[in-house]
C-alpha cells in the first residue's frame, strides 16, 4: 500500500525555522518525483516545492525561493523541506504528494500543521 507520512510541523515564531519530513512506503521511492503543497485556512491548496526522482532538479514557488530548501534521501525513502525565515503567511497544513506524468500527483500524505506566530 502506497503511503506518505508527513511530520515535523509545529508552532514557531516568525523568523524561525522548521524541517518537515515525509516518509514514503509501499513504492519504489527513487522512481518518483515528490512535491510539497500547503493549504492555509480559507485558501486554496498551493504548490510549495518539488524535487526530481534523483534529487537533481528542484522547483520552488516564487514566495518560497531563498527561504525553503527541498531535499530527499532515497536510501531512507524520505523527503524533506527545510523552512527558514518563516512568516505568518506560511501558516498552513503542509502535504507531500507523489508525482506522476509531470504535474499530476496521485498519492497524498495526511498533512502536518505549521503555525507561525507573529
Amino acid at each position: 500500500e502506497v503511503q506518505l507520512q508527513a511530520s515535523g510541523g509545529g508552532l514557531v515564531q516568525a523568523g524561525g525555522s522548521l524541517r518537515l519530513s515525509c516518509a514514503a512506503y509501499g513504492f519504489t521511492f527513487d522512481d518518483y518525483a515528490i512535491g510539497w503543497f500547503r493549504q492555509a485556512p480559507g485558501k486554496e491548496r498551493e504548490g510549495v516545492s518539488a524535487i526530481g526522482s534523483d534529487g537533481g532538479s528542484t522547483y520552488y514557488a516564487e514566495s518560497m525561493k531563498g527561504r525553503f530548501t527541498i531535499s530527499r534521501d532515497n536510501a531512507k525513502n524520505t523527503l524533506y523541506l527545510q523552512m527558514n525565515s518563516l512568516k505568518s503567511e506560511d501558516t498552513a497544513v503542509y502535504y507531500c504528494a507523489r508525482a506522476v506524468l509531470g504535474s499530476e500527483f496521485d498519492y497524498w500524505g495526511q498533512g502536518t500543521l505549521v503555525t507561525v506566530s507573529s
